[in-house]
């Protein structure tokens, strides 16, 4: 019955899913007064013709700009056409502001709820035309917990897409960046800025004081007037963020000594059955699914969940199954073991509780996640019934209670092989003493060929995975080619920049493909004891 409900629920679900062919989202729920927000209508219609009705709009938004796209997207090798609508919005009043329902044709999207609060007020009177505001969420964590970072630059005069940012490197923390970098506008004191955000999550490794470093954006601005001809000029500008102390207390001295350390917001720890314990028979498998997931760690410090043995079940794991996704409030990890569980023996079985203990750093105290016991009723299976008149020796599953078969197997296999073996060596024997070998996947030489193709292409995500591919290939890391040599350093920081920057469609990699093979070859010991040593006998 829970089975037929469930299969009812996934129907109404997906068939609510197609019937709402306009949809409604928006890049973030809470901004201030002076802020815009862009919202996303977006229909797989194809009989739906004009544009979303704005109106309801006018009196809790100012509607700055409407952009219509046309995209074909595939899936399960049918190609299906998408049209959007981006508004560019911004709120008339604070509190909850309502994005009301908006219509095109006989569809109607549904409702958003924004959380608009009242302008930050900035000291000055003038402002820089680039400046650059950090925060953390806290200022004072524990050792190995999160603690998000947001880097917000203004800039109140246009840019060119060739803006960079240093990367966020800390010796005695993790960094994780929270998605994409975001933009948007904002006015301060009256003049519209805009504004490039950007999220870390960090895990300092160690307690005591940590200062999280400044990062240097740089940016070329665009000048005001052109000259007769209409080109325009540019000012290289630099930036850095402010330092931030950030304090890490060590963990609590009424902390478990003997539990693993988890600092977290929120941990839920959860259990499936595929089939459910009540339907288990003799010489079945059982498979137990164990998740927790945790807020604010990442999947790698999570533990394995410790389960005890069971007399009379045979428990055999498997690998456990790391997840991690990142919103605006950080990182949450989840970690999901199976284990297939097999009876010997009919009968009741009791599966102890699983604990796990963890730190919660909102409320500053222990917290123990518990699944309670659970009750498993093993069944006879027919199947496996013993003869009339024998006794068993012991209720083993049918795997188990026929072993003359695998010996058998295992004879055959062995003859088959001894066979095998035979004739690949009267094979080789006929081939010739030096086979030259093929080398398997791609070559030093492809990957260069891809690498500059992509460069002249001026295309930054495809030549940043060429770049990868082909360092994975040379004896030294990318970072160390940069580092001995200049233009590929100055050349890597470019398409990093390009990267980082809002369309990065004005990147040139004509300089890196020529850093590439203008690349010195790296001078170790053995090329210097070659340089001493006589040339050979008989040079080609």
């Amino acid at each position: 019955m829970m089975r037929l409900m469930a299969v009812v629920l996934l129907f109404l679900l997906g068939f609510q899913a197609n019937a709402a062919t306009l949809t409604a989202r928006v890049d973030r729920t809470q901004l201030s007064l002076n802020e815009t927000v862009e919202l996303t209508l977006e229909t797989g219609d194809t009989t739906a013709f004009g544009k979303p009705d704005l109106q309801p709009l006018d009196s809790l938004f100012k509607v700055f700009d409407t952009r219509q796209t046309n995209q074909l997207s595939g899936a399960n090798g049918e190609a299906r056409a998408i049209t959007r609508w981006l508004i560019t919005l911004q709120p008339r009043q604070t509190g909850y502001v309502v994005i009301p329902p908006l219509q095109l044709g006989d569809w109607r999207s549904e409702p958003i709820t924004l959380n608009v609060s009242e302008p930050r007020t900035d000291g000055g009177d003038k402002l820089a035309p680039i400046f650059i505001d950090s925060n953390i969420d806290h200022e004072s964590v524990y050792v190995q917990a999160q603690v998000v970072l947001t880097l917000r630059i203004y800039h109140s005069v246009s840019l060119y897409d060739d803006s960079t940012l240093s990367p966020l490197q800390m010796s005695d923390a993790l960094v994780e960046r929270l998605g994409e970098p975001r933009t948007y506008e904002k006015d301060i004191n009256g003049i519209r800025h805009g504004v490039i955000e950007i999220r870390y999550a960090l895990f300092p490794q160690k307690s005591g004081a940590l200062t999280i470093p400044a990062q240097l954006f740089s940016a070329t601005t665009v000048a005001g007037n052109g000259d007769y001809y209409g080109s325009r000029f540019g000012k290289s500008t630099q930036v850095k963020s402010p330092e931030i102390p950030l304090q890490v207390k060590p963990k609590p001295s009424d902390y478990p000594p003997d539990a693993p350390w988890l600092p977290a917001t929120n941990v839920t720890l959860v259990e499936a059955w595929s089939p459910q314990p009540n339907d288990a028979q003799l010489g079945e498998a059982l498979t137990r699914s164990l998740m927790v997931k945790a807020d604010g760690l990442t999947s790698t410090q999570l533990p394995p969940l410790e389960v005890p043995t069971v007399p009379g079940l045979r428990r055999y794991p498997d690998q456990p199954s790391l997840n991690d996704a990142a919103s605006e409030t950080g990182v949450s990890g989840s970690r999901e073991q199976r284990d297939a569980l097999v009876a010997t023996q009919a009968g009741d079985y009791m599966l102890p509780a699983v604990e796990l203990v963890w730190w919660n750093t909102l409320e500053d105290r222990l917290e123990r996640s518990t699944l309670p016991e659970r009750a498993l009723q093993v069944a006879d299976n027919p199947d496996l019934a013993p003869p009339v008149g024998e006794e068993p020796d012991i209720a083993l599953p049918q795997i188990e209670q026929r072993l003359l078969w695998p010996w058998q197997l295992s004879t055959a296999l062995l003859a088959l092989t001894t066979l095998l073996g035979f004739g690949l060596w009267l094979r080789a024997r006929s081939q010739p003493a030096v086979i030259k070998a093929i080398q398997a996947g791609p070559t030093p030489r492809s990957l260069l060929e891809d690498l500059k193709r992509a460069c002249l292409a001026n295309d930054t995500q495809t030549t940043r995975h060429a770049l990868d591919a082909w360092a994975r290939q040379q004896p030294e890391t990318l970072a160390d080619m940069a580092a001995r040599f200049v233009p590929l350093s100055d050349a890597l920081d470019g398409l990093n920049g390009a990267l980082y920057s809002e369309t990065g469609q004005r990147w040139q990699g004509e300089a890196l493909w020529q850093a590439i093979q203008s690349l010195p070859p790296r001078q170790t010991d053995e090329t210097e004891q070659d340089a001493t040593t006589l040339p050979p006998l008989y040079p080609r």
